[in-house]
């Protein structure tokens, strides 16, 4: 788990979700919370101290009301950040500085005043972090996730992104499964037979990781290997049960048998999934 957290907020309801979340990992890991809120100014002729000075106050009335929320929902704030530049710029510098492992954010908010908004910035933070990034998003069922998905395509990457959203959904006693998609071959049997070794050693693999996972979620996660399609096996996979999901996969995570990798996927879930989407860069050697 991480040691510091950078919460990034807009004031929207999104935003307002992504709180919950950031408290929520950092009340159970003791982590450090952090939080910030970034605006870009807009260019204007005339009146341009005037124009400045009014987004100035309204972003330090967000950051002040996210403050307060967090406080109300029983979290502490170890440190607020107002920064006058591009969003994305600026909560990645802010996670580097500190040292943060996790930075969560929610997406599609609305800003004001011509303000980039997180919905526009979150995929950027996502590609651009050398560290997690917890994009947090749909209702107020979203928060807390009661199921755990893991697109999992053998990458350290992946395996990273499994043991950090177990940990994170640990605490509210979610169920988990560890599903590994491969396209079908074409082309005859010799294709189909190679598919299905690597499906067996799939599996196998697997269901280590699973083992792995049951000291981090509390309960032994379901593996699942398929040969489809990984964006809408992962999609359909966190619709099941109609419980909220949580959806955490790797990011340039490396594939086999010429299948579809979860880390060139992970931008179409991450715009597709209506709820909370964990995405793990692939570690630095």
């Amino acid at each position: 788990m991480p040691g510091r957290i950078v919460l990034a907020t807009d004031g929207s309801r999104q935003a307002s979700l992504a709180a919950r979340a950031a408290t929520d990992v950092a009340r159970h890991s003791g982590a450090q919370l952090h939080v910030i809120h970034a605006w870009k100014p807009v260019p204007v002729a005339h009146f341009k101290a005037l124009v400045h000075d009014e987004m100035e106050r309204e972003a330090r009335e967000i950051l002040e009301g996210q403050l307060a929320e967090i406080e109300r929902l029983g979290g502490r704030v170890a440190g607020s950040h107002l920064k006058m530049e591009a969003p994305v710029d600026a909560i990645l510098d802010l996670a580097g500085e500190l040292g943060a492992g996790l930075v969560v954010m929610g997406s599609r908010g609305m800003g004001a005043v011509g303000r980039l908004t997180l919905g526009s910035v979150s995929e950027g933070v996502v590609y651009d972090a050398s560290i997690p990034v917890l994009v947090v998003r749909g209702g107020e069922e979203a928060w807390p996730p009661r199921r755990l998905v893991v697109g999992d395509d053998g990458s350290e990457a992946a395996r990273h992104a499994g043991e950090l959203a177990a940990s994170i959904c640990s605490p509210f006693g979610a169920s988990g499964l560890l599903l590994r998609a491969y396209p079908e071959l074409t082309g005859g049997e010799e294709p189909a037979r190679v598919l299905r070794e690597e499906m067996r050693r799939g599996a196998e693999e697997l269901d280590r990781r699973a083992a792995e996972m049951e000291r981090l979620l509390g309960s032994r996660p379901e593996i699942r290997v398929v040969s489809a399609d990984p964006t809408q096996a992962i999609l359909d996979a966190a619709e099941e049960g109609g419980r909220s999901a949580l959806v955490a996969m790797g990011h340039r995570g490396l594939g086999v048998v010429r299948r579809v990798m979860v880390g060139s996927v992970s931008a179409k879930v991450l715009k597709t999934f209506e709820g909370p989407v964990l995405i793990h860069p692939q570690p630095e050697r």
